[in-house]
């Protein structure tokens, strides 16, 4: 049997968060670094966005200012991130607070999905050399907690101390471990939204401010926004019951790559679920079934200009006229409005308009919409302490448990963990 000092199942953010901390603060300890796949995986893989300001991407109910001030310098000091420039901040600030609306001034920084996989390439090279073990391509199956130790589809493992942090795509693994332990936990929000893909030109604020955020009324925001060499794909995702879906969602590469003068982004509703709701993961995974059904197995697109008509958009609705770019997902065109909950489309719609208004020609007729963009990150564990303990021994992190929304948040839940298995 093997045993380490510490077991990290997830190579996201949050399990690179705690693997430097450990290997900084306890040099010669035995780290296990776990991930399912056979590749790193988490937000960094994926477009490599990054976000330095509190509250983008801390809970408010486990975080405060100073907490996330202190962890993000943490952060700051691995990635060393080069913080973009903004322009024009102020003249869309006052056009969005006419209409009630808040432009968020974050600090960022983006690497593109190139960037990102290099990246990731130098941490894992760093935490080996320092003593930390990788095993990619091996699947936790189980927990003892009494015995300390976890089975995978290779092995057993005793540990002294275990962090799961297996980022959204774990949200039902992570539940699986929670009721292994019969921890308490809350799933009951979730976010539901679409996917926007328009030019550059009719987006144009990107050119002053790569990703910006924008919150609306109604609790609907605009979320990952990617230009340059910009693309639309499909992330597979299988539910409680085995069915598969797609969520959309967006990347783009380094600005080393020329760009294709496209833009995405997504706008987002959280939905807060009340009693008798058992699952607001099962809520979210049966729409984008039917987005599925409706799609013929692929997420749905319509083009503006169709849904203002109250028509479903066709394959002739992609053309070379008027809708003069192609799309860069080969996603099914339809009609939205049958797939989606109407709530939730006319919060969304909405917050579109005023958008529209803040930054004009965003709804030009060729933008199309993609249908669903869902966010798994939902799951609220009963915490034990500051430093999210659920078991004797056994911590989470990360945007899959909850107490992060993004890189930079994981990665900082991952040195709060980590500080406090240390202990």
């Amino acid at each position: 049997m093997n045993y380490f000092d510490f077991v990290i199942v997830g190579s996201g953010p949050a399990g690179l968060g705690a693997a430097f901390t450990l290997v900084q603060k306890k040099p010669g300890a035995s780290i296990l670094i776990l991930d399912s796949e056979k590749y790193s995986t988490g937000g960094l893989r994926n477009d490599c966005k990054m976000n330095f300001t509190f509250p983008v991407g801390f809970p408010l109910d486990i975080w405060n200012r100073d907490d996330a001030d202190h962890y993000l310098e943490l952060v700051k000091q691995i990635l060393k991130p080069a913080i973009l420039g903004k322009s024009n901040l102020k003249i869309y600030q006052k056009r969005a607070s006419r209409l009630g609306v808040e432009l968020v001034n974050i600090q960022q920084t983006h690497l593109g999905t190139d960037g990102g996989l290099e990246l990731i390439k130098d941490l894992l090279a760093a935490l080996q050399e320092k003593g930390a073990s990788l095993a990619l391509g091996e699947r936790m199956t189980g927990i003892d907690p009494d015995r300390k130790c976890i089975t995978t589809d290779r092995r057993d493992i005793t540990y002294g101390n275990l962090l799961v942090a297996p980022g959204r795509k774990g949200f039902r693994f992570l539940q699986q471990v929670m009721d292994s332990l019969k921890v308490a936990y809350v799933d009951h929000i979730v976010d539901i939204g679409i996917r926007i893909e328009t030019k550059a030109e009719y987006y144009p604020i990107v050119k002053d401010y790569y990703d910006p955020k924008f919150h609306f009324p109604g609790k609907v925001r605009t979320f990952c926004t990617n230009s340059g060499d910009a693309h639309v794909v499909q992330e597979k995702y299988t539910t409680v019951h085995g069915e598969r879906y797609y969520s959309v969602n967006g990347h783009a590469y380094s600005s080393k790559r020329d760009g294709n003068g496209l833009v995405n982004f997504a706008m987002l509703k959280t939905v807060r679920l009340t009693e008798p709701l058992v699952s607001g993961q099962q809520f979210a995974e049966n729409l984008g079934i039917q987005a599925m059904l409706m799609g013929g197995g692929k997420p749905l697109m319509q083009r503006v200009g169709d849904f203002r008509l109250a028509k479903r958009s066709k394959m002739e609705s992609f053309n070379d006229d008027l809708y003069h770019f192609k799309p860069t997902l080969q996603a099914c065109p339809g009609d939205l409005s049958l797939a989606m909950p109407s709530k939730i489309l006319r919060a969304i719609w909405k917050s579109m308009k005023q958008l529209d208004t803040i930054v004009p020609g965003v709804l030009h007729p060729s933008t199309i919409m993609y249908y669903p963009e869902i966010k798994l990150y939902a799951n609220k564990p009963r915490f034990l302490d500051y430093h999210f303990k659920v078991y004797d021994s056994v911590y989470f992190a990360g945007d899959g448990a909850g107490t992060s929304r993004g890189i930079t948040g994981a990665w900082a839940s991952g040195i709060r963990a980590a500080d406090g298995m240390l202990k």
